[in-house]
């Protein structure tokens, strides 16, 4: 599958934290962006909008249930988002809106980021933003991982649709 320009294509998932939400879609969207075999055209980070975990693996409660469905989140580290991001990433993602509107008024005014919610791509869920399991129960990151599969899926034909031929 070539692409049909001839950058690769960037993808950044945002949450608060950056030890949850955003690391799941990063590591979720990686392995279907794998599995699809595109993962030499398609740059995936994460990143949080507060420094409270900058450097941190993802909370253990991710990382085992990410594990679970065959997902392997441990080598990543929580960073904070920053502007160059918005000249780096094609697309920034928002887990919600609270995330998107500080996302909006950190873009510079030359980023060509497609700055949106990253359930936006869900196909199967009507929920548009990603709950922060942090605070609560085990089942809280079942059902993150739940709605974060269906938007990769769908992120990923997006970006096949737009952005690849063949």
């Amino acid at each position: 599958m070539a692409a049909k320009n001839k950058e690769n294509i960037s993808v950044l998932f945002v949450c608060m934290g950056n030890i949850c939400r955003s690391p799941t879609a990063e590591t979720v969207f990686r392995h279907y962006v794998e599995s699809a075999g595109v993962s030499e055209h398609i740059l995936i980070d994460s990143a949080g909008t507060h420094a409270y975990h900058v450097g941190d693996p993802p909370d253990l409660r991710s990382q085992r249930a990410a594990l679970q469905r065959g997902y392997d989140m441990s080598k990543l580290r929580g960073r904070q988002v920053c502007r160059e991001d918005f000249r780096r990433f094609d697309y920034v993602l928002a887990m919600d809106s609270s995330n998107l509107g500080i996302l909006q008024r950190l873009a510079t005014p030359d980023s060509n980021a497609m700055t949106r919610l990253f359930l936006e791509y869900a196909r199967h869920h009507a929920e548009r933003e990603v709950p922060d399991p942090y605070y609560g129960g085990e089942d809280g990151f079942e059902h993150v991982l739940d709605m974060v599969e269906d938007a990769a899926q769908g992120l990923l034909e997006e970006i096949r649709r737009r952005h690849f031929s063949g």
